[in-house]
């Protein structure tokens, strides 16, 4: 057995199940590559990559669609809200107990199961013709897609080794980000031709491909030794099961939704069901929820500990985030993806809003990225060759500041927005060089049969980035709205104060969708002969908050590469950083 560097962990084999098929090398060991495949299954990895892209898509998909789903089944904007926020909240929450439970079952046999249940939700969504059959479904999708996503990673992560690692690391990377890119594109095609319900229902043969192409060529793995006794163990730690699950749900939903319902003071009603929280109350949900979900997280922290110490099974083996490349990995894996989520969440509304193009043109100019990360994707395990692990993410990181830094400055009307998608093919081919290179690094100390625990925290903290990145980008545009518009506003001249109030509070209120209404009005609105000067100073104040809100997303990506230094260090001390 090999030793863990810096963790006091040791290394096993996980257990390759299933008899051979004559499909070369699956499962079998070869010194020559250091312990990777002689043949490795790389329809095993499309399998994967296929099933990855089905539940990324679905993060990114619906978006586009919540006007016209809105308008089809009548629900109003709170509601709305939660369609989008329900999802991710279900998938943070559960996504530590799935992938123990790959751990104890078998990672190919949860990765099934997963995708019958999130099929099953999406045909659920795809029939909704009410909003709490459509909230229940996105429950039912967040379901499976909390089985699917660690489920993959992690038998990537156990099946490919050596020199293949990198490859594999890298295709999975780069189809993670081409499916995030390439979902508001499918989402503006499909509401604007054969509708929105199909966002749901391209669905159904992604997964049945998954599911059917499983069965002959994805290896099954799971824990050394994880018989019987073991499976049941892991349901006696109940108390982590439910704390964990609690406590991520708690802090992601807070970070989603603070800029809706305010971070102290109530700033909305929040209304889920029967249960309702008044916009007249003394605080904002917001802030207990952040809380009591942090303290759930200590509590399960401190109950792993224990149960660790005394021999038992438990959910999260916390000690792994003593081995550098774990701990510091995982902190530069959540810095990085609240940095890329706020480019996501903030160049859509500037296309829209502030450029005046459609739902599917802006999604054919964020499709780029896909292109950028497909390619680097593909150079991934040349470039790690020659750079290592850590050089690859660094060089990926610098990329994509170099193409966030690029946009920021093109946002501007007199700049073609063809340039803006030159910057953003640079910026997908440093999220495919970084992203899958820093997974890699993250998992590359864990050992093999924790794989499915590992894998499923690795993708938990991503999601606690995502959700910052939402809160803080959100936060910031608003924020610079607030500083930068009124003084645009006093140029135009003739406006009251309380106009002038009127028209930040509604820019800041609306992430700049009342634009396009002031725009679609001309000279026959409220302000008359003011109003193309009134839309003209709303586009200027929103580009520049905009801007700004870029530059931080920017600020967030230099704080990752830096931190992405002591990974490469922790690395390159356990000897990790090549391939």
């Amino acid at each position: 057995m090999k030793e863990v560097s810096g963790s006091g962990l040791k290394q096993a084999p996980a257990i390759q199940k299933g008899k051979a098929t004559g499909r070369a090398g699956e499962g079998r060991p070869s010194p020559d590559d250091g312990g990777g495949l002689t043949a490795p299954p790389w329809k095993a990895l499309w399998v994967l990559a296929l099933g990855l892209a089905m539940i990324v898509l679905d993060s990114s998909i619906v978006n586009v669609s919540i006007p016209a789903i809105i308008s089809a089944i009548h629900i109003d904007l709170s509601t709305a809200q939660w369609v989008t926020a329900l999802y991710s909240v279900i998938l943070a929450a559960l996504l530590l107990p799935s992938g123990r439970l790959g751990d104890m079952y078998g990672r190919k046999r949860i990765l099934q199961v997963g995708t019958v249940i999130f099929v099953a939700g999406s045909i659920f969504a795809a029939c909704a013709g009410n909003g709490t059959v459509l909230l229940l479904a996105r429950v039912v999708q967040g379901i499976g897609g909390s089985l699917v996503m660690p489920s993959t990673l992690s038998t990537v992560s156990a099946t490919f080794r050596g020199r293949y690692r990198a490859t594999a690391f890298g295709v999975w990377g780069a189809v993670m980000s081409a499916a995030a890119a390439v979902g508001p594109l499918l989402g503006g095609i499909f509401t604007s031709t054969i509708g929105w319900r199909w966002i749901f229902l391209v669905n159904l043969p992604l997964g049945l491909i998954v599911f059917l192409a499983s069965i002959p060529y994805v290896p099954e793995s799971q824990a050394a030794g994880a018989g019987d006794g073991d499976r049941l163990g892991l349901f006696g730690d109940w108390a982590g099961i439910v704390l964990s699950a609690l406590g991520s749900a708690l802090v992601v939903f807070a970070l989603i939704e603070g800029g809706t319902y305010g971070w102290v003071r109530p700033s909305a009603t929040m209304a889920l069901g029967p249960v309702s929280w008044s916009k007249k109350a003394a605080i904002s949900p917001i802030l207990p929820c952040l809380l009591l979900g942090l303290v759930l997280l200590a509590v399960f922290v401190h109950v792993e500990l224990g149960r660790k110490r005394t021999g038992k099974i438990v959910v999260l083996d916390v000690t792994m985030f003593t081995i550098g490349t774990f701990g510091w990995g995982n902190l530069t894996a959540a810095i990085i993806n609240a940095g890329q989520f706020a480019v996501i969440f903030i160049l859509p509304l500037y296309l829209i809003n502030a450029r005046g193009l459609s739902s599917l043109q802006a999604g054919v100019v964020l499709a780029v990225m896909a292109l950028g990360s497909v390619v680097s994707g593909g150079m991934a395990r040349f470039v790690s060759a020659r750079l290592g692990a850590g050089g690859t993410v660094q060089l990926g990181l610098g990329l994509e500041i170099l193409g966030v830094a690029g946009s920021a400055l093109l946002m501007n009307d007199s700049v073609g927005v063809w340039t803006i998608m030159v910057t953003l093919v640079v910026y997908g081919l440093g999220l495919g060089f970084a992203s899958a290179q820093l997974t890699s690094l993250v998992l590359s100390g864990v050992p093999i049969e924790q794989s499915g625990q590992g894998s499923a925290t690795q993708s938990t903290i991503r999601q606690w980035g995502t959700a910052l990145g939402a809160a803080v980008s959100g936060s910031i545009l608003s924020g610079a709205v607030g500083l930068v518009l009124p003084g645009r506003l006093a140029q135009v001249g003739g406006l009251s104060g309380g106009e002038a109030y009127g028209l930040t509070q509604a820019l800041k209120s609306s992430a700049g969708n009342v634009i396009p209404v002031m725009r679609a009005q001309g000279v026959h609105g409220r302000f008359g002969s003011l109003g193309p000067a009134v839309t003209g100073a709303l586009t200027d104040g929103f580009t520049r908050s905009g801007q700004l809100a870029m530059g931080f997303a920017c600020l967030l990506l230099v704080i990752g590469l830096l931190a992405s230094v002591q990974v490469r260090r922790a690395a390159q001390r356990a000897g990790a950083d090549r391939a």
